[in-house]
């Protein structure tokens, strides 16, 4: 697979907005003869009319019915073999596509991490559950990786996955999905190798608990859920619970987890400056990456 440096301009409600990041020549589409369930071809589209964040505007996608990922390979000079599959939030109705995807992505290049931001489908379909065709499009992505493990120069057991809002919600339930039934008839081989992250990281997750005050039926933790870190605000007062409930089940099932609770910072910051001191959140990630012998900090 070839990569190379792109600058990327964006012509978005009138705006221009360029960039340049490094990813693979083309996204990869998970399924090539439509997405499990998919009989309508939704047109695709992105704005900026939404609100900022750290005085920045972000992208959101809209409309996705053909799921993709885009590999950010880590750079040949401090590559150290480790993978994540990348999970934007955005209520399962849009994906903040560039606060919570590409400058996550080139945050774990630097690290040395090869980042694979997954687009999923939204908005959430009728009849389904929010996370329901979402989670097919996440096992096939993590099957997608560990089968060219190979050519990814990276190893397969070293697979991470992380995400924001609903994308930790989404990433919650790959961790707890059998690691290798999938939630859609088998297509290739890559649907016969493990979905499992070997570890997981959320930042202030969303819908892990549910209206009577206990974690969300849909999440079944046992003691073959990865080990994780969460991050959260005490002030993001509609997800708090969330992150506390998921800890207390994961403590009980006796699964490594590590939990940094922030006096404010509220939600939806991404890696950008807000002013608070949740924004130092990725130097506990960098920390906690090193103690699972990801990375080496020396």
């Amino acid at each position: 697979m070839r990569s190379f440096k792109i600058k990327i301009v964006l012509f978005l409600t009138g705006l221009i907005f360029t960039f340049t990041i490094m990813a693979q020549e083309s996204p990869i589409l998970l399924f090539p003869d439509s997405a499990p369930g998919e009989t309508t071809t939704l047109i695709e589209k992105g704005d900026t009319n939404g609100g900022k964040v750290a005085e920045k505007s972000v992208l959101r996608i809209m409309n996705v019915s053909e799921p993709t990922i885009t590999i950010y390979p880590a750079p040949e000079e401090n590559s150290n073999g480790t993978a994540m599959l990348v999970c934007p939030g955005g209520g399962y109705n849009i994906l903040a596509y560039d606060l919570e995807g590409d400058e996550i992505c080139e945050w774990l290049n630097e690290l040395g991490i090869t980042a694979v931001l997954l687009k999923y489908r939204v908005p959430r379909r009728e009849g389904l559950q929010k996370h329901e065709a979402p989670l097919q499009d996440a096992q096939r992505a993590l099957g997608y990786i560990r089968s060219h493990a190979k050519g990814l120069n990276i190893n397969p057991d070293r697979i991470g996955v992380m995400g924001f809002s609903a994308g930790a919600h989404l990433s919650t339930m790959l961790s707890n999905s059998s690691s290798l039934e999938r939630t859609y008839p088998i297509l290739d081989d890559m649907d016969k190798v493990s979905c499992r992250p070997d570890f997981c990281l959320l930042v202030y997750p969303a819908y892990l608990d549910s209206a009577d005050f206990q974690l969300a039926p849909e999440i079944q933790v046992s003691s073959n859920t990865p080990p994780t870190l969460i991050i959260q605000a005490a002030d993001d007062k509609s997800y708090i619970n969330s992150s506390l409930f998921y800890y207390y089940a994961l403590k009980e099932a006796e699964v490594p987890v590590t939990m940094h609770l922030y006096s404010s910072g509220g939600h939806g910051y991404g890696l950008r400056d807000t002013g608070e001191q949740v924004n130092e959140w990725p130097l506990r990630a960098e920390d906690w990456f090193s103690e699972l012998g990801l990375i080496d900090l020396r």
